[in-house]
């Protein structure tokens, strides 16, 4: 006999009392057997299995996932790999069992390079979890989409056909009230999480304090101590799954967190929660503070303002990765309502204070409006003469009522059409903060100098404070260019309060479009002549690297390159294929707002047909035009855009070559670009698909921050 381990299809389901209406829909669809055991020994109800090779196998794909991401050709060499016996191990709820497998390959990419000691022999540590699964002493909650809420879902055919088929339920840890009637009561177990004891100081505190805060919401449904938050005791076992637990990880580049779950499949009870916080983020944040306003002092470092800042950034990015765990997902548009909710991507809120700048308000204390809103949907223990349903509805319009939004992950991103949602950013008018952000920049780059760095540091590095700085609008460009072609809307159920769709009007398209274009002027895009000059090559053994501008002139610091990078960030959001399809689709429904043509032309104007007397300026323009021309291009190009998109843009550049060719000019560098303008043009012509112009000098890494 053989014993096989399958993986069962909760996503279609027959919740009825009639056995055969549910035997008819587990028959309907397919299961997965993931395992096959021989039985080596039986006992009452019990078999004895040999699940080594099980362990054994490449369960995660490591050697396709190298594959594909071009990290090299690998296969796993069974002789070195085998059970990792100290991490395998049997807990009262959960037996855990680890592998450690070991692939050997060739032709090894950077990134494996990077992180191997020998990159043709890569050891790595596979985890198998076997979890019991939970009584059924709880009751599953409905999901909405207007919460903020992950859900588990499946389609029930046991449903009248006059009724939805598919239905959800929030993913959300246990809890109830020993008393769901009294006004304050304790939790009959309340959430509990443990802080990795590596964890060290006094990143420890601020990442307890931190989470800490989701006990405020919490008591704002009129629970007592439902969550605490505890160092992890040396005989625990962060593996236990009755253990929620945040862990302090380390990696050789700066990475993101997590926030994740173990969730019972059936019903979307959170089993057990597990944070992953990486240490590198902390010091990356230090470094965007003493960019912006550090100094460095030969007597000391002077150093407390930006390392509180970095605290107060790691006390929001643990009650952030905790909430994930207690079921929340992002709500980018909580910017709107003050820093409504800890499950934004804050950025820092840096002010000018008399020509200075000042972080004492760099991030928010507690949860937000929307979090007590969040909580409260998911964890209100409601008494049994009260209507659930009707509750968490009433919950949610009043929410809405008193201008609360909620936008998640899905709505924020270049090609964005909604001003509500974006994510590193600040402030409530996303125009108005890009300008101000601006100021903000334009303050902390004419004081930047090597007092950024530390003495005895080379002064090439201080390349890695200055791209912060020199890029510190990058995120808030995103939520200023959804304005351009943008649209107001809300995720509306039929019958609640929420507003309907309305396009962005064309006096705030133009506000934003003028924002955006005045981040890429030459005054702009130029480094102050005394920092300039000071940029040092780098010397050996500081190699370059995706946190630092890119570079075409050899070991020499390249502003010009410096220069492009920002001029693309803003060019590819104004040029977004899919906010060309917007602004011709919403002009063509309202002539009063702007339309694709429109905004190129006011492209072109601000970009091509600009010049200026500065020779360094009017070269930073000629750079600017080259990274509009590759833009359009590549929306003339692009067979995903419409039709309309496409003709338009090889149109305005077909207008655009009219125009400069009957230019008189005698700078030999202007005439060499419209000379360029026309050959592009011919061959796009002739082929577009064969015009492959030189991308825009990528970026550095901005994100996580």
């Amino acid at each position: 006999p053989r014993i096989l381990l399958t993986q069962v299809n909760y996503g279609y389901r027959a919740e009825s009392s009639n056995p055969k209406e549910r035997e008819a829909v587990d028959d309907a669809f397919a299961k997965s057997v993931i395992g096959g055991f021989k039985v080596e020994a039986e006992e009452d109800e019990r078999v004895l299995v040999d699940v080594t090779d099980f362990l054994l196998r490449d369960a995660k794909h490591v050697t396709q996932r190298l594959k594909e991401k071009e990290q090299g050709e690998y296969e796993q060499d069974p002789e070195r790999s085998a059970i990792y016996l100290p991490a395998t191990k049997n807990f009262p709820k959960n037996t855990e069992f680890e592998a450690i497998l070991t692939y050997n390959g060739k032709d090894p990419g950077d990134w494996l390079k990077s992180v191997a000691p020998d990159p043709l022999n890569v050891s790595v540590r596979q985890h198998h979890s076997f979890i019991m699964l939970p009584d059924d002493d709880y009751t599953p909650r409905r999901f909405d989409i207007r919460s903020s809420y992950f859900s588990v879902k499946y389609n029930d055919y046991a449903t009248p056909f006059n009724e939805p088929l598919e239905k959800r339920y929030v993913c959300r840890h246990r809890l109830k009230k020993k008393d769901p009637n009294a006004e304050v009561s304790e939790p009959v177990e309340p959430i509990v999480y443990y802080v990795d004891p590596g964890v060290p100081e006094p990143i420890r505190s601020a990442l307890v304090v931190g989470c800490q805060w989701w006990n405020i919401a919490f008591e704002h449904l009129g629970y007592k101590d439902a969550f605490r938050i505890e160092i992890l005791p040396e005989d625990a076992d962060p593996m236990d799954v009755r253990y929620n637990v945040i862990n302090w990880v380390h990696r050789s580049t700066r990475g993101w967190s997590y926030g994740m779950t173990i969730t019972d499949p059936r019903t979307g009870e959170i089993l057990k929660g597990h944070v992953s916080l990486g240490s590198l983020r902390i010091r990356q944040d230090f470094m965007i503070a003493m960019g912006l306003m550090g100094e460095y002092r030969e007597d000391g470092d002077n150093t407390d303002e930006a390392m509180e800042m970095a605290l107060a950034r790691i006390r929001q990015l643990s009650v952030h990765e905790v909430g994930h765990t207690l079921g929340l997902g992002h709500n980018y548009a909580s910017n709107l309502n003050g820093r409504a909710s800890v499950m934004d991507y804050p950025s820092m809120l840096v002010k000018e204070k008399d020509g200075d700048l000042d972080l004492s308000e760099a991030y928010e204390t507690g949860v937000g409006e929307w979090d007590l809103v969040s909580i409260e949907y998911g964890y209100q223990d409601y008494p049994e003469d009260v209507d659930e349903d009707k509750a968490l509805d009433k919950l949610l319009n009043d929410a809405f009522s008193r201008g609360l939004y909620f936008q998640p992950s899905r709505d924020a991103g270049p090609g964005s059409a909604s001003p509500y949602a974006a994510y590193w950013i600040t402030g409530v008018d996303p125009v108005d903060e890009l300008d101000r952000m601006m100021r903000v920049r334009k303050i902390a780059l004419e004081s930047f100098g090597e007092h950024r760095v530390q003495y005895g540091t080379p002064l090439a590095k201080m390349e890695e404070p200055l791209v912060t700085t020199y890029l510190f609008h990058r995120f808030q460009l995103e939520a200023a260019a959804s304005v351009v072609g943008g649209l107001y809307y809300h995720y509306k159920v039929r019958g609640d309060v929420q507003e309907y769709p309305k396009m962005v009007p064309a006096e705030t398209q133009a506000k934003g479009l003028d924002a955006l274009l005045a981040t890429i002027t030459p005054e702009a895009l130029a480094l102050p002549t005394p920092l300039r000059d000071l940029m040092h090559p780098r010397p050996q053994h500081f190699q370059q690297n995706k946190d630092l501008f890119p570079g075409r002139t050899g070991l020499a610091f390249d502003p010009m390159a410096v220069a492009e990078t920002a001029a693309g960030l803003t060019l590819r959001l104004i040029l977004h294929p899919e906010r060309a399809a917007r602004l011709v689709e919403y002009n063509a429904r309202d002539t009063s707002l702007p339309g694709l043509g429109d905004v190129i032309d006011r492209l072109f104007e601000a970009t091509w047909l600009t010049t200026y007397e500065d020779p360094y300026h009017m070269e930073l323009q000629r750079l600017v035009n080259n990274v509009v021309l590759y833009y359009m291009v590549e929306l003339v190009k692009n067979k995903e855009a419409p039709a309309a998109v496409r003709s338009l843009a090889y149109f305005k550049l077909v207008k655009l070559n009219e125009h400069v060719s009957e230019i008189e000019t005698d700078d030999e560098a202007q005439v060499a670009q419209y000379v360029y303008l026309d050959i592009v043009l011919e061959q796009l012509e002739e082929n577009p698909d064969a015009v492959n112009l030189t991308p825009p000098a990528e970026p550095p890494m901005g994100a996580p921050i």
